[in-house]
């Protein structure tokens, strides 16, 4: 899954990377502890025109009266967005990419505690996680899409993001026809770094700055 990532690329180089226009409301960057709720960039096309816009980080279906009428929804999972009524929607016809330049994962130490590690893409480029959206009232809301670990996560944690290689862009925007279905899987061996073990100052949502990403002695 995805509970925290990090977005250091600047706004002007993403919106160059995926050829997308950006918004003039986009959070500002860098952000070390993105969290769930926060608003972060996305990226949407419409009729071919890629934009580069600011979202909040938990999608609220359709039904809910309030933002938080239910769980906080910051994940969607491969296997069931296309029959979740929550989702089946968004993902056939509101289909994104949530820039990252890496995630946070954590594993449970002897004692019990959490201990975080972070990922990035081995190429040094910024992920393309995939994503799906939903505007609620005026507010539009996005989760992103995981799926079965793969070979790097796997010992670690069961989840993963789904990480979209530039070739699958199109597909995943619904710029290239049907069948983004077969992209909703783990990253292959080599794409991703191996985890690093970084502080366990990131566990906590107050938590800002580089120090977050230092590799530590695991």
């Amino acid at each position: 899954m995805c509970g925290r990532f990090t977005i250091t690329h600047p706004n002007e180089a993403l919106a160059a990377l995926f050829g997308a226009v950006p918004g003039n409301d986009l959070p500002m960057v860098p952000n070390y502890n993105v969290c769930p709720t926060n608003p972060v960039a996305v990226v949407t096309s419409d009729g071919g025109v890629r934009r580069l816009r600011a979202m909040r980080w938990g999608f609220v279906p359709s039904w809910y009266k309030a933002t938080n009428d239910g769980p906080l929804i910051i994940n969607a999972r491969a296997d069931t967005v296309a029959t979740k009524p929550a989702f089946r929607e968004a993902v056939r016809s509101r289909r994104c990419i949530v820039p990252a330049s890496g995630f946070y994962e954590w594993s449970t130490g002897e004692k019990g505690e959490k201990l975080p590690w972070y990922f990035t893409r081995a190429d040094g480029l910024p992920m393309a996680l995939a994503g799906v959206w939903q505007r609620w009232h005026d507010i539009d809301t996005v989760a992103i899409v995981s799926t079965d670990a793969g070979p790097v996560m796997a010992g670690l944690h069961h989840r993963e993001p789904v990480v979209l290689e530039q070739a699958d862009w199109p597909l995943w925007l619904g710029e290239a026809g049907h069948g983004a279905a077969v992209l909703m899987k783990a990253a292959p061996e080599g794409a991703l770094t191996r985890p690093v073990r970084v502080s366990s100052a990131v566990n906590s949502n107050r938590a800002s700055g580089p120090d977050l990403i230092v590799p530590i002695a695991a």
